[in-house]
């Protein structure tokens, strides 16, 4: 019996920055517990690799500044970019109008380094 060889899987990055209407912070602290959650489940799935938040320029001038969060970024490994975008589009951020739809880039990545 011949053991099923795995898909291939590819690295992606993407970038989903935040709507920047006056409500889209609030959306984003409302909903960001169950985001979090999401994110931990698919970074056992071995889906997500690397994920963070996009800060302002200020949010580190003085470190103690406070963090203001207008985005996310991951690098994602999964079999294709659709994966990667159902991925992205059923998130909690996406689908309560967090993320802007309109702008949201996923692309293939092609790592020179290793992901930490």
């Amino acid at each position: 019996m011949s053991a099923q060889a795995a898909p291939q899987r590819y690295k992606f990055v993407v970038y989903a920055p935040d709507m920047a209407d006056e409500g889209a912070f609030q959306r984003r602290l409302n909903v960001r517990q169950a985001h979090l959650q999401r994110a931990k489940e698919e970074i056992g799935r071995g889906v997500i690799k690397v994920a963070g938040a996009m800060l302002t320029p200020e949010s580190i001038q003085p470190p103690t500044a406070e963090k203001n969060m207008v985005g996310s970024v991951f690098i994602c490994e999964a079999p294709s970019l659709e994966a990667v975008r159902e991925l992205m589009e059923s998130d909690v951020y996406y689908t309560s109008g967090v993320w802007d739809k309109e702008k949201m880039v996923i692309l293939p990545l092609a790592l020179v380094t290793a992901v930490p």
